[in-house]
């Protein structure tokens, strides 16, 4: 959002050392250029309106709670859980809501880069269904796509959301325009190195791949890289994801209290199956934790029920701790970790009104201070 509130010939997003998108300075900035970008960046603040209602000091603003799965088999099979976040796309689309959608999709120029597509059709979706873990910036030309003047639905990380929002405050072209916010819950962005960790662990060279996907054609799906000679290489998630993955987070999402897209219309997210108190990742039927947040996104969900692109059961929310049990520990110790960085490098972002006064109470004393302690050692040396 840096970039496109100020402009590319000034800030550009680039991929740094570590391998992580940052923006770097391409020419001088004025004071305007600044004030510009701490208003809308959600990594410097990040606020609820007080006009919020149904907040919950876990999850968010909730109207409803579902699980649920797109009826198409296709969407279903491809996307990260059932497919509803493309079941919705692809319903807005096709019932003439918006004009496009604006989502990630795998770079046709580099199968281990993602890039903007704006999908105008159900084929365009299915390109880009399942989730693509590694950097992205989405909102890096949104000044080009609200300069369209097309009705458009954007599909992006919470962090995206929540700068679109923030933008909104200063642009009135945001609400004429963007008609729905739709997020996932996301436990952080690797780095690019992170993907080419995966291809070493399948014996792999980066140069000699022509297509790779971190999960989906399935639930969860595996990661799977396909050569030039068309030799398919996959692993299972929890390995891909839960061993080689997350060790490449960046800090910045360690200390993020909203994984869960509290800032937008409608969440999709993975309606796990456990035991013990932990996803166990089986391959099964995609299923999707569906959140209504909004009375627009509730609108939604229900408009596409009935058009029969989606298919949802009711859920008690105390059940999302089961399905979700990261996001619950990372909202319930963040204000922790807050602490702890600011203590340590005397400066941490500001937030407000995310309840994490009332989440940290439902944390247990000696966690929420074992991940204080924890992001005070680490925040020196750390770059967010």
């Amino acid at each position: 959002m840096c970039e496109a509130v100020v402009g590319s010939s000034e800030i550009q997003m680039l991929i740094s050392s570590e391998g992580y998108l940052r923006p770097e300075t391409i020419g001088p900035l004025t004071e305007t250029d600044v004030a510009d970008v701490r208003a809308v960046c959600p990594g410097i603040r990040l606020e609820h309106s007080r006009a919020v209602k149904n907040y919950h000091p876990i999850w968010g603003p909730i109207q409803t709670v579902r699980t649920g799965f797109a009826t198409d088999a296709a969407v279903r099979r491809e996307g990260s859980s059932g497919g509803v976040i493309s079941a919705l796309a692809i319903y807005l689309l096709e019932s003439k809501q918006v004009a496009f959608v604006a989502q990630i999709a795998a770079s046709a120029s580099n199968p281990l880069s993602n890039e903007l597509q704006l999908s105008r059709t159900r084929d365009d979706v299915i390109r880009a269904a399942g989730s693509r873990y590694g950097p992205a910036a989405p909102l890096a030309r949104f000044g080009e796509l609200l300069d369209h003047g097309e009705p458009f639905a954007l599909i992006g990380k919470p962090c995206d959301v929540a700068a679109v929002r923030q933008l909104s405050l200063r642009d009135a072209r945001v609400d004429r325009q963007v008609r729905f916010l739709i997020s996932f819950m996301c436990a952080g962005i690797p780095s690019e190195k992170g993907a080419r960790a995966i291809l070493a662990h399948l014996g792999v060279a980066a140069d000699d791949v022509t297509s790779f996907r971190y999960r989906g054609d399935g639930w969860p799906g595996k990661a799977r890289a396909v050569t030039r000679n068309g030799q398919s290489h996959e692993r299972d998630y929890a390995t891909s994801w839960g061993t080689i993955l997350n060790r490449h987070l960046q800090f910045r999402c360690k200390i993020c209290p909203d994984g869960t897209g509290e800032f937008a219309d409608v969440v999709g997210a993975d309606a796990w199956y456990g035991k013990d108190g932990y996803p166990d990742f089986e391959e099964r039927e995609g299923r999707s934790l569906v959140l209504g947040r909004t009375a627009l996104g509730e609108q939604l969900i229900r408009e596409a029920v009935q058009a029969g692109a989606i298919d949802v059961s009711p859920l008690p929310i105390d059940d999302i701790n089961l399905m979700q049990p990261y996001q619950r520990q990372r909202k319930c110790t963040v204000l922790g970790r807050i602490i702890g960085m600011r203590l340590r490098r005397g400066v941490a972002p500001s937030y407000r009104r995310l309840g994490l006064v009332r989440a940290s109470l439902a944390a247990g004393p000696i966690d929420w201070l074992r991940n204080a302690w924890g992001t005070f050692k680490r925040a020196r040396g750390e770059n967010p």
